[in-house]
């Protein structure tokens, strides 16, 4: 299979791995890409998943050799959206259509290109290779940003920017991706898996209710007025302050996390 886990305790990575395609996406890995991170959001003592490419690639994007004689109704008709409002269906690279209730981290080697940069930009955050790199290179053949693309880029970068790199379709590589905000953190060739379990693990640590309080606000606060924002905030996070802050302030009043003190909680 292309799709598999590795699990470290609470933080499971999900292996994409079609080497010998630079892992572009095919409508298998797709499924199983889905089925993988579904699986994930699931599993109860499952808290921060890291998303990596095998063999140097992040993803290289669409697999063109299947899209270029692709039956129109399927997969691509299948993948509408249900008229009803319903669960949408995968995306035509996955996950980029899920909204999962736990923080992904994007380990990024070598190209993210196309609809790769788009699963990079699916996750929370993006940990990237010093030699790897971003770009819309489906501008080339015609084949548009259909799995978040136009959506997420604009509220990453702002939209001048979004709309120069859509439009262009050029490079963006790993030490200007990081100057615009489109990766979080920037590592030595071969070590972003490793710094992204790394971070997996730090988060993994804390108290998750509140975690994944905070981080679902966050994204529910885009499109709102200010007042609205704070309402959302107030109605996803007031419970959590009884359910874990206030366990969370006794131990502090015991002793813990004193002067800022992260290892000690």
């Amino acid at each position: 299979m292309a799709v598999r886990i590795e699990k470290s305790g609470s933080v499971w990575t999900v292996i994409h791995s079609r080497p010998e395609a630079r892992n572009a996406m095919d409508p298998r890995s797709a499924e199983d890409l889905v089925a993988a991170f579904e699986r994930f959001d699931a599993d109860e003592q499952a808290h921060v998943a890291v998303f990596w490419g095998e063999g140097g690639a992040f993803c290289a994007g669409w697999d063109l050799k299947t899209v270029s004689d692709l039956d129109l109704n399927d997969p691509v008709g299948a993948l509408d959206f249900p008229k009803d409002g319903g669960k949408a269906p995968r995306g035509p690279l996955g996950p980029s259509r899920l909204e999962l209730s736990k923080p992904v981290i994007a380990a990024v080697e070598g190209p993210a290109v196309a609809g790769g940069m788009e699963l990079a930009m699916w996750c929370d955050v993006r940990v990237m290779a010093e030699d790897a790199y971003f770009g819309v290179y489906c501008r080339r053949w015609g084949v548009p940003l259909i799995d978040g693309g136009t959506v997420r880029l604009p509220r990453l970068v702002g939209m001048g920017k979004a709309m120069e790199i859509i439009l262009t379709g050029r490079k963006v590589p790993a030490e200007e991706a990081y100057r615009i905000g489109l990766c979080e953190r920037i590592v030595a060739h071969g070590a972003a898996r490793e710094a992204a379990e790394t971070m997996a693990q730090e988060i993994a640590r804390f108290p998750q209710e509140c975690m994944r309080a905070d981080r679902l606000s966050a994204y529910r606060a885009w499109g709102k007025s200010v007042r609205e924002g704070l309402e959302s905030e107030w109605a996803i996070s007031a419970g959590i302050v009884k359910a874990e802050g206030m366990r969370g302030a006794a131990r502090f009043a015991e002793g813990k996390g004193r002067h800022g003190d992260f290892g000690d909680i």
